[in-house]
């Protein structure tokens, strides 16, 4: 047993109660595409050049949207173009934070789950 080694975590489930909101916002803004299965209530966006999977599990009763203590993070190169699309498109973003080396900037997805976009990606380390 000593020899098994986990993969890399490349899904992650966001329990929504709005899921055709939560399908045509990652969609419109960030590339992903629907993929489904006959008789599975998850719903998995993929991008087609790869990065973490989402999946859209509906939330139970007793489940609060926006509650779990997460931030997706999305690689910008440029937060104040990419910031300013997502003005256009109607989303509500917060301001543009300088940290050492990159942009950060704040919002939240239809089911009020944190969502950031930043260059960090892009800072040489």
């Amino acid at each position: 047993m000593d020899n098994l080694i986990a993969g890399p975590c490349n899904r992650l489930i966001i329990y929504a109660k709005k899921i055709d909101a939560m399908v045509q916002f990652y969609s419109d803004h960030f590339g992903y595409q629907v993929f489904t299965k006959p008789d599975d209530r998850i719903i998995e966006l993929r991008r087609n050049d790869g990065g973490m999977i989402l999946m859209l599990h509906p939330a139970g009763k007793g489940q609060k949207e926006g509650q779990s203590l997460i931030k997706l993070v999305f690689d910008v190169s440029n937060v104040e173009a990419f910031r300013q699309k997502l003005i256009d498109d109607g989303i509500d973003i917060g301001p543009i934070h300088q940290a050492d080396n990159y942009q950060f900037a704040n919002f939240k997805d239809p089911s009020g789950n944190s969502v950031s976009i930043s260059s960090r990606a892009f800072v040489p380390h």
